[in-house]
């Protein structure tokens, strides 16, 4: 009997959870066997790992151009943020406790930000690049206590203009803080923050630590119970774990000129090919970018299918897709950037990837969203959703023609309405009935991809009954030519 050995393992998954480098893992190993004590105690074990503690936020101090006195570990990533920004409000709470953040912030910055008394959020345009004009007014704008703005976003890659921000919310007196979970260690690091954060994992350290830096001067005042830890948050320092966060970083900031060319390279190459799939757009800024992060959304497929196609293939990448998640709402990334939510891929290449594996990934990646696709049928239909759904016409109809996606899940909205709207005339109005929370977003970026009017949406009158969401009612005037349409 002969059996096929499973394909070799690529790993591109990198953009937050970078594989842990080989020197992190061995100052690690060594940290376990040197620096296991409380470095807080004076006996002889206490003190080795109070060096080795005290080398570490040095290292990290000096990467992230931060002061040593400046720099706290903590449990994660999230307590950070959630440091950071608590921290903020409690001290500068007379200053009206609001909050202004881009639309496209990190999870863990948007959850802080329900403490604040006010939330404005500001919009990006379809790279994902924040509206700089609208975010210094916010600033500028009164009872606002602290601003945030991510370095860039780990879902599309996009740069973000800290720079032209920091001075105009300094004048205002609100400081700025500066997520750096996606950018620190791969692209240079900049003084433009008041307030900084950052995710190990995603430059190869290990998991369990985050990283917050506060300058000197900002106003913050711990939001916890009163503790007696040497940092900012309650709990004691994982020093094995603070080491090897150091030594990842400065691996990952010693090779960044070399591998930041390098990587952007290969990113040019895998936007290259996914932009020639039909019916896929690359997103983010192609040029202000992350060097090693790429990401795209092809029409009429679940992202979910797509990462399981390329998994059994042997490439591991990540979505953003609300399909891929489990509350099935579209990210609030690609919501706010008015691009397709459903049937993304995000692949973010580690450090030292080889040339050869991207361009196996390269070569797989047509082939995997044309399977998926050719797999997908209409379960409320029982039949391939390539079948119109739809009388077809020849010149557009007095009525709206009604295409009812009521209890399909993305990316099934959409490929309905694609093939009930293939041989309608140029000008005739659909009218789209949909329950699904990512069909809304998604409508908008499909009708700007195709050249379409979207005329109104609205919430269902009457929606199903025990249904979970209200769902949409949408117009749309078909407005591009039959050979072009779906």
């Amino acid at each position: 009997m002969v059996t096929s050995s499973p394909p070799r393992r690529v790993y591109l998954d990198a953009a937050a959870n970078a594989p842990l480098l080989p020197e992190a893992r061995e100052a690690l190993l060594a940290a376990i066997d040197d620096g296991w004590a409380d470095p807080r105690r004076l006996h002889r074990e206490g003190r080795r790992a109070g060096l080795l503690l005290d080398g570490a936020r040095e290292t990290v101090a000096a990467l992230l151009g931060a002061r040593t006195e400046e720099v706290s570990f903590t449990g994660g990533h999230a307590q950070a943020v959630h440091a950071a920004a608590l921290g903020v409000l409690a001290a500068r709470h007379r200053a009206g406790g609001g909050m202004v953040v881009s639309a496209v912030e990190h999870s863990a910055v948007l959850a802080a930000a329900t403490r604040a008394t006010e939330v404005r959020s500001i919009a990006v345009d379809r790279s994902g690049r924040v509206d700089v004009a609208a975010f210094v007014a916010a600033v500028r704008s009164g009872g606002v206590s602290l601003a945030c703005l991510q370095a860039a976003n780990g879902e599309v890659g996009t740069l973000q203009p800290v720079a032209e921000v920091i001075e105009d919310a300094r004048s205002a007196g609100v400081p700025l803080l500066v997520d750096a979970a996606a950018s620190a260690g791969h692209h240079a690091p900049s003084t433009a923050w008041d307030l900084l954060t950052a995710d190990p994992r995603a430059w190869g350290g290990p998991g369990g630590i985050g990283v917050l830096a506060v300058r000197s001067g900002v106003r913050w005042r711990s939001p916890y119970p009163e503790h007696d830890g040497p940092e900012r948050v309650p709990g004691s320092v994982d020093v094995p774990a603070a080491l090897a966060c150091a030594v990842a970083l400065r691996v990952t900031d010693d090779a960044r000129a070399e591998e930041g060319p390098r990587r952007a390279g290969l990113v040019d190459a895998i936007r290259a090919t996914a932009a020639g799939v039909p019916d896929t757009e690359v997103l983010g800024d192609p040029e202000h970018r992350l060097p090693h992060v790429v990401t795209f959304s092809s029409l009429y497929v679940d992202g979910e299918a797509v990462v399981d196609e390329l998994d059994r293939a042997g490439f591991a990448v990540g979505s953003g897709s609300a399909c891929t998640a489990s509350t099935l709402r579209p990210s609030h990334v690609l919501a706010a950037m008015g691009v397709l939510t459903h049937g993304n891929v995000r692949v973010g290449l580690p450090l030292r990837v080889a040339a050869a594996d991207v361009t196996a990934f390269r070569d797989a990646l047509p082939g995997a969203i044309a399977r998926v696709r050719s797999l997908l049928t209409d379960p409320a239909a029982d039949s391939p959703v390539t079948e119109p759904v739809a009388q077809p016409v020849t010149a557009p109809t007095t009525e709206p023609v009604e295409v009812d996606a009521r209890g399909l899940r993305c990316p099934l909205p959409l490929v309905r309405l694609a093939s009930a709207t293939r041989d309608l005339a140029e000008g005739t109005v659909v009218r789209v009935l949909s329950t699904d929370p990512a069909a809304g977003p998604d409508l908008v970026a499909w009708c700007r991809a195709r050249g379409h009017a979207l005329l109104a949406q609205d919430p269902l009158p009457d929606p199903s009954p025990g249904a979970r969401e209200p769902g949409l009612v949408s117009l749309v005037r078909l407005g591009t030519p039959l050979e072009g349409r779906g």
